[in-house]
């Protein structure tokens, strides 16, 4: 195992009082509860309330499975401890484990959208807990239960489940147990070993010790070659000293009797124990290529760089975030319970967890985009030793566990509603992370339908070969990646991308039998604006910009994306020596800005400083058409800092005069300003003045200027919370992108689809 340096690690220590400060901070505790329906008038009440709500309640009466279509039950689910066994902190009360189920519930909201309540229930009786909770199945869509000490919480969850038809999850056992499991499996991968010859031992004999058991030999590890050792020893055939039925169903036959006896030439060893557990002669005593899982928290069996020290050939996992390879419950329990909720599953059966395994172990071996580099301070992590399990900010878990959770349930019988439409349930599910992704859902099937051929004009970029790969895997067409054919395949191999993927095709400039072509164009383009041939000729030989604009202008290629190591104006100018104004239109940029379930369309972010009246009504019909074309009907707001007409101003007079230029072009959409933003975008205020013409709040706004526009969105996405796309080039004859300078390689993914979406349109 390679040498772990301290300095890579996130930083992840707080102090006492920093925890206590971010809990207690503006409103006490982690969890609010907003309605998901307006409550302004009295009609909104009287449909929430009484009498309207007489009538959910009859239709549950007569049928009460469409207690899921008409209440929150389907997206809820309860967070239950007694506080027995909290953390690594052991039985401190129901009390005292609120914090923890309140942190719970946050995480099933922030991974997976799934609503939560955490309930903590004040006895240590089993018979007491199960009574409480048994009667809670119509409140929710499932039970997950947590910080319930061995052996109640085997009693506990066995008998819930029986009793209860919704899915009853205790996380500690088998949260666990899945994220380990994952993490064994391309393990075993890595070292070429196979499930049923491997020989393991499992230090540790409680809740998630017994379940990792469970699920592996579910999963097809033979029995008899694993070793189950608690405080007393080695759990086998026929001792009495400390046993119970959970632990009887695991012993084996062997002639080991200490934890060191048993650890001698085994190939894999599970820590579910306590700190120091596992020695440095233990560890020596192990087969080749050893796999160490030290999963006790917070200080593991063994760290790692003890086991570094010891040997050089380990695989190593802990449950810590400041070591690479954590296992992390949170990659599974909000997920697990997402499929399971979105197909109303009656329970969570083995083929969902072994589900959930396999879609684990298959996404660490994927490519890590740039959102999960970001969230681990630029450190990219690639399938191999130091990274067999996926990280827990990876977007592509919410797509991926739910889908696999789904299908187990609904081949075992155990859903209640058949999902068809598998790929465009994923879909949903992006979407319900990312608004772009439900932005641009309909746009990428669109272009999936047609694809077409984008050059990536910065191919010796990383970003942009891991973008260009995306475009390709997604199926939106194929990626030409454009540049120094060497230095493509060098930064693909140092990123361990693989070139060879159907979809990639490398265009390498300076011997392109499309060169002298692409030199006559641009020479005939510039002839008369002061170039001389060598000038073309250099253009061509030498700026990425100018072959892959010159590329799309002869249609070599569909479209093109560039933009991620020049500004935006540069790379523009570019492309406009090569690519002309689509006829009848003007060139502008439009943002996208998602907020709060509202998309809205700014313009003009990109290319006109201090447009005129006259540019002004070009940049609404621009914008309009984009609306449109991406499946809204605009509603287009003529902003400026006056609303029709106060206070007076020479820069609102412009945006006047742009309405009447609109007026006189008889548009086909609704528009009117001038406007403040506040009477734009709200339904109230804009009914304070009853000739406005629009028939409800904005979805097009149009800046007075370019630096209100690129003001404007800056502080949106850091204040406001929203996310933002483009500048969208909008008014080229040909299908040209420009990212923002350092783009993220899904960025340039979305900017590479939506240049695809414009070359079909």
């Amino acid at each position: 195992m390679p040498d772990i340096d301290k300095k890579d690690r996130p930083v992840t220590s707080v102090t006492d009082q920093e925890a206590l400060d971010f809990h207690a901070m503006g409103r006490p505790g982690k969890l609010e509860i907003n309605p998901t329906k307006p409550m302004a008038t009295q009609r909104d009440l009287s449909l929430a309330y009484s009498p309207g709500v007489a009538v959910p309640v009859k239709a549950i009466a007569a049928d009460p499975q469409t207690a899921y279509d008409y209440t929150a039950r389907g997206n809820m689910v309860a967070v239950i401890s007694n506080g027995t066994a909290i953390l690594g902190l052991g039985n401190l009360g129901a009390l005292a484990s609120k914090p923890v189920m309140e942190g719970k519930s946050v995480l099933f909201k922030r991974f997976a959208d799934v609503d939560s309540i955490d309930l903590e229930i004040d006895t240590e009786n089993v018979d007491e807990f199960i009574n409480c909770v048994r009667f809670l199945g119509p409140s929710f869509g499932g039970i997950n239960l947590e910080d319930i000490k061995a052996p109640d919480c085997f009693v506990i969850e066995s008998r819930l489940r029986e009793l209860m038809d919704i899915p009853v999850f205790h996380d500690d056992q088998h949260g666990t147990a899945i994220i380990a499991a994952a993490g064994l499996i391309n393990a075993l991968e890595l070292t070429g070993r196979d499930l049923k010859t491997t020989k393991l031992v499992c230090n540790g004999a409680g809740a998630a010790a017994i379940a990792c058991v469970e699920l592996i030999k579910a999963m097809g590890f033979a029995p008899d070659n694993i070793i189950l050792c608690d405080t007393k020893g080695v759990i086998y055939q026929g001792r009495t000293e400390g046993m119970n039925q959970w632990k009887s169903a695991h012993a084996a036959m062997t002639d080991a009797r200490t934890l060191e006896e048993a650890m001698k030439g085994a190939d894999v060893i599970f820590g579910l124990s306590q700190k120091g557990a596992f020695s440095a002669d233990m560890i020596r005593s192990m087969a080749d290529r050893p796999i160490i899982f030290a999963m006790a928290n917070p200080d593991p069996e063994i760290t790692p760089e003890e086991v570094a020290r010891i040997r050089d050939d380990a695989i190593m996992a802990t449950g810590r975030s400041d070591y690479p390879n954590q296992v992390n419950n949170v990659l599974g329990f909000p997920y697990i319970f997402r499929g399971a909720l979105d197909v109303r599953a009656s329970t969570i059966n083995d083929a969902m967890k072994i589900a959930a395994v396999k879609a684990l172990a298959n996404l660490a071996r994927e490519d890590v985009p740039d959102d999960v580099v970001a969230a681990y301070q630029g450190n990219r992590p690639r399938f191999g030793a130091q990274y067999i399990i996926p990280v827990p900010f990876d977007p592509r878990l919410i797509s991926a566990i739910p889908v696999a959770v789904a299908e187990a349930a609904i081949e075992t019988g155990v859903a209640r509603k058949v999902i068809t439409d598998m790929a465009g349930y994923a879909r949903e599910l992006s979407a319900r992370r990312d608004p772009i992704a439900s932005t641009l859902a309909s746009l990428y099937e669109r272009v999936r339908r047609r694809p077409k051929r984008i050059v990536f004009a910065e191919a010796e970029e990383e970003q942009v070969l891991r973008a260009a790969l995306s475009y390709a895997n997604q199926q939106l067409g194929t990626a030409l990646l454009l540049g120094r054919e060497d230095l493509i395949r060098a930064t693909a191999e140092r990123a361990g991308i693989d070139l060879n993927r159907p979809g990639l095709e490398i265009v390498n400039a300076r011997i392109s039998t499309r060169v002298d072509a692409y030199i006559d164009y641009l020479y005939a383009r510039l002839q008369r604006h002061g170039y001389l041939h060598r000038d073309a000729q250099r253009l061509i030989h030498n700026d990425r910009n100018h072959f892959a604009a010159t590329m799309v202008a002869l249609g070599d290629a569909d479209g093109m994306v560039t933009g991620i190591t020049r500004n935006y104006s540069t790379a523009l100018e570019d492309v406009r020596r090569c690519i002309d104004e689509k006829p009848g239109h003007r060139v502008i940029g439009v943002s996208l800005a998602l907020c709060r379930g509202r998309t809205v369309f700014v313009a003009d972010t990109a290319v006109h400083d201090m447009p005129t009246a006259e540019q002004l009504a070009d940049i609404a019909e621009e914008a309009a058409g984009l609306a449109r074309r991406m499946g809204y009907p605009p509603r287009v707001a003529m902003l400026a800092y006056s609303t029709f007409g106060h206070p007076s101003g020479e820069r609102s007079e412009r945006v006047r005069e742009a309405v009447k230029i609109l007026d006189k072009r008889r548009v086909d959409f609704e528009f009117d300003g001038e406007m403040a933003a506040d009477v734009a975008l709200n339904r109230k205020v804009m009914e304070q003045y009853p000739f406005c013409r629009l028939s409800g709040p904005a979805n097009v706004l149009v800046m007075p200027a370019f630096h209100s526009a690129s003001i404007s969105t800056k502080m949106l996405q850091e204040l406001g919370g929203s996310t933002v796309i483009g500048p969208i080039l909008v008014g080229l004859d040909k299908a040209v992108q420009i990212t923002s300078m350092g783009a993220k390689d899904s960025d340039i993914v979305n900017m590479a689809a939506i240049a695809a979406y414009g070359a079909g349109s």
